[in-house]
């Protein structure tokens, strides 16, 4: 497969405002990594995978919903809003946020500009879609266990997880934006990596402006130390003891994607990195190559540039540093260059201020945009648009 422009004449602009994420090593071409994602003769597909784990239920782990019970219908209500858009009447209502807005909006409002159709799939959520998605388990599973239990989920089903996941990726037919929506899932990725062997404590970011970091580190310690898992144990054992259904489906993608050789773009931050190391992880050393030759992650300005010192760094920037380290390799991350300064929209706004930050694959979303020369302006435009009319439909759900 060729990524590469046929001409020099067909190599792009760098993109406004975009940035890598981490250290490029010596070989890496960006220009090479975005190829892929520049045809406008191909339309991408684009997957949102929902999941739920009791980690969520913990009182302050995150702002994806006020309450826990809040939290529990996150998923459904970002995925309805991603799908029908702002102006239908909700079956989901939005849950109430301490500021900003679901990041399903951002990813609606590109999914209109480029003419995309995303599909879902749901796995282990408290209360099933009535819109159409993919069903790739029993729904009477319901989510994972809290990390904390250190038996997150049986082997069994880690494995049929991983399994169907692996289908999906090995019979993709185009490239594909892999998005998710998991209340808990940035600590579950803190969970699954380090079982790993990553130092990541200081690394993780989450829903809230300001992370709770002692809470989800007392949490994995706790599951870590329950599991009891052995040096060099398996990416399934690892899931199984403190991951969620999500990793499992996305892990299993990636290593699917090998086969088909067609190009992923993930959406998202450190949930994403996670699946990416347990890929790599799973997988020989040659196919683990390949798989980075095909995989990009898109994320957000306002996650990649959090936390960042004097020099520029960020907490995002050395996760991706740490995990290209262990498996000898540089990643192929990428920040979207849309900021909402001059948005309308306060709730928009308060992404500048550290609120929400990711999901829903905004970040992909608006870096697929760009690469596919929308400009800045058009995308804060658009999201406005989208924002006015999430403001003017009804705020009951309906039944």
């Amino acid at each position: 497969m060729d990524w590469l422009p046929s001409t020099p004449s067909d190599v792009p602009e760098w993109p406004a405002g975009c940035r890598r994420v981490g250290q490029p090593g010596d070989s890496a071409d960006p220009i090479a990594m975005m190829a892929p994602w520049l045809d406008q003769d191909v339309l991408p597909d684009v997957l949102l995978l929902l999941a739920a784990t009791r980690t969520a239920e913990q009182e302050g782990i995150s702002a994806a919903g006020a309450t826990p019970a809040a939290r529990r219908m996150t998923a459904l209500a970002d995925a309805e809003l991603l799908l029908k858009g702002p102006l239908v009447a909700p079956r989901w209502p939005l849950p109430t946020l301490p500021a900003g807005v679901s990041p399903a909006l951002l990813s609606h409002a590109v999914a209109a500009r480029l003419g995309l159709q995303p599909q879902v799939a749901a796995v282990g959520l408290m209360s099933q879609p009535d819109f159409d998605h993919l069903q790739l388990e029993s729904p009477d599973l319901g989510p994972a266990d809290c990390l904390s239990s250190g038996a997150a989920m049986p082997q069994d089903r880690v494995n049929h997880l991983w399994r169907q996941g692996e289908k999906l990726g090995a019979g993709l037919q185009r490239p594909l934006v892999l998005a998710e929506c998991v209340p808990g899932g940035t600590t579950t990725a803190q969970a699954v990596l380090t079982a790993l062997g990553f130092e990541v404590g200081d690394l993780i970011s989450g829903s809230a402006r300001q992370p709770p970091k002692r809470l989800k580190s007392a949490l994995v310690a706790q599951g870590l130390r329950k599991a009891d898992l052995i040096k060099g144990c398996s990416a399934e054992q690892v899931l199984g003891a403190v991951g969620d259904p999500f990793q499992v489906v996305a892990t299993g993608l990636l290593v699917g994607a090998v086969r088909s050789q067609q190009p992923v773009l993930l959406g998202g931050g450190s949930q994403m990195l996670a699946v990416l190391a347990l890929a790599l992880h799973a997988l020989p050393k040659q196919a683990g190559a390949a798989l980075l030759r095909q995989v990009l992650v898109g994320t957000t300005a306002w996650l990649a540039d959090e936390g960042a010192s004097a020099g520029g760094t960020s907490p995002l920037d050395r996760l991706v540093d740490a995990i290209g380290a262990r498996f000898g390799a540089s990643l192929a991350v990428f920040a979207s260059g849309v900021h909402f300064h001059a948005s309308a929209h306060q709730a928009l706004r308060d992404y500048e201020l550290g609120y929400v930050k990711e999901g829903v694959g905004a970040g992909a979303s608006l870096l697929l945009a760009q690469l596919r020369g929308v400009s800045r302006r058009v995308l804060v435009e658009d999201c406005d648009h989208a924002m006015g009319q999430l403001l003017s439909r009804p705020v009951t759900s309906i039944s």
